[in-house]
């Protein structure tokens, strides 16, 4: 059985995730099913492309994932299944897969209802689409027999960093995790090991330490995290309270002169 990951904005305290999860066991009873997250910001299709992007690299081949950040439900958007890096992704086709399609990727349209939960509500496709459509997948079905490969699969934009002339970053919060940790969109491929220092909301950071006990609790620090990407934080305390800042907010990564 292929395993499915969960990832949406639904949080925990309603029962919609809970449903998926008995609309999957129901049509496969043996279903593997693992919870990525489901404190995407709500709508916040951006974060949840992050998450998908970052998180499935973990995961073994044919792995499913289903992604509902889908403020778009119910309307025009379609609901489709991305066959890329030898895994499979179902969810809106809102642009939550762009950091997937990088070339060689199969999107379909699903369009057999025969896989769907009817009847389809205009506001739940998570339970009547996407969780049923994994739940026959990871039994080892084809995408093929879910829908027709379409070619116009929406893209968006993501926010990406800047490298001035002067070797200057320009970047911004892209996540605030729950411990006030600020993740950038500056990954450290970026930076070259030369003495930096960090400024945001005004205020400067003086280097990029490799863990959080580098400096004295309560003070703030920058460091490459567990996704590869610069993260400002405060040693046991919130990053995001001390700044005052939140996603979009502008970072600027200065060598140090």
């Amino acid at each position: 059985m292929r395993i499915i990951t969960l990832t949406t904005d639904f949080g925990i305290e309603d029962p919609f995730v809970a449903v998926m999860k008995g609309v999957i066991y129901t049509i496969t009873s043996e279903a593997r099913v693992i919870d990525i997250s489901h404190n995407i910001p709500p709508g916040n299709i951006v974060v949840g492309a992050f998450f998908v992007d970052y998180a499935s690299k973990f995961f073994p081949r044919d792995t499913i994932h289903v992604v509902v950040v889908d403020p778009g439900v119910g309307g025009e958007r379609r609901p489709i299944m991305v066959s890329a890096r030898g895994q499979y992704f179902i969810g809106p086709d809102n642009g939550i897969f762009t950091p997937l399609y990088t070339g060689g990727e199969s999107v379909y349209h699903l369009t057999s209802t025969w896989y769907f939960r009817t009847p389809v509500s205009n506001t739940f496709h998570g339970r009547d689409i996407f969780a049923p459509v994994a739940a026959h997948l990871s039994t080892g079905l084809s995408p093929d027999f879910f829908g027709e490969r379409i070619e116009d699969y929406k893209k968006i934009p993501l926010p990406t960093p800047k490298k001035l002339d002067d070797g200057t970053i320009e970047g911004e919060i892209i996540h605030v995790d729950r411990f006030g940790n600020l993740i950038t969109n500056i990954s450290h491929e970026l930076l070259d090991g030369t003495e930096y220092e960090i400024e945001i909301n005004g205020k400067v950071i003086d280097g990029i330490k490799k863990t959080y006990g580098s400096v004295p609790p309560g003070e703030p620090l920058a460091l490459i995290d567990s996704f590869d990407m610069l993260e400002i934080a405060i040693n046991r305390g919130s990053a995001a309270r001390a700044f005052g800042v939140k996603p979009r907010t502008p970072v600027r990564v200065r060598r140090k002169s």
